[in-house]
């Protein structure tokens, strides 16, 4: 059987650990959400909220550096509501110095894992309608869209609503 070079063998990217946020990981995710987004951010006492919240799941993604330090590169929020069998992915967050790199895809993916987990069958979600990778993102991954919000952020932009069963 051939083998291939050390020149044309593709390695593999690290690929960062998914977990739940702890409180310990407020500082970072709210430092990642500025990095972020430009408007619309959560602030720390809803961040904060979302972490301690029964009926919410914050997931980070961390990554470990050179010099052995965790880096939180990625974070996704979902919310439950009792007496349904649908979840809404609030937000993801990746870094900055981190996107193109997959972790959207990666954190969609842990995001429905998470909402199948608990019971959901459905997973909804608004997108700003000029956010071009994260419509491609859903869209990949069999969302379908359903909806238009007018004036829904801040600045006015409309939101289109996206779901998907699970």
């Amino acid at each position: 059987m051939p083998t291939r070079s050390a020149a044309t063998r593709q390695t593999a990217a690290p690929r960062p650990t998914i977990r739940t946020a702890t409180p310990d990981d407020l500082d970072a995710l709210v430092a990642l959400e500025y990095a972020a987004f430009a408007s619309d951010q959560a602030e720390r006492r809803a961040i904060r909220h979302a972490i301690r919240s029964a009926s919410m799941t914050v997931l980070v993604a961390v990554m470990g550096e050179e010099n052995g330090a965790d880096v939180l590169v990625a974070a996704a929020t979902l919310e439950r509501r009792r007496g349904t069998r649908s979840s809404r992915l609030s937000s993801i967050a990746v870094s900055p110095t981190r996107t193109g790199s997959g972790l959207g895809s990666i954190m969609l993916d842990a995001a429905e894992e998470d909402a199948h987990s608990h019971g959901c069958s459905v997973l909804r979600l608004e997108v700003r309608a000029d956010n071009g990778a994260g419509i491609r993102l859903y869209e990949r991954h069999g969302y379908t869209r359903f909806a238009v919000i007018p004036d829904y952020y801040e600045d006015g932009m409309e939101a289109w609503r996206y779901e998907k069963a699970l």
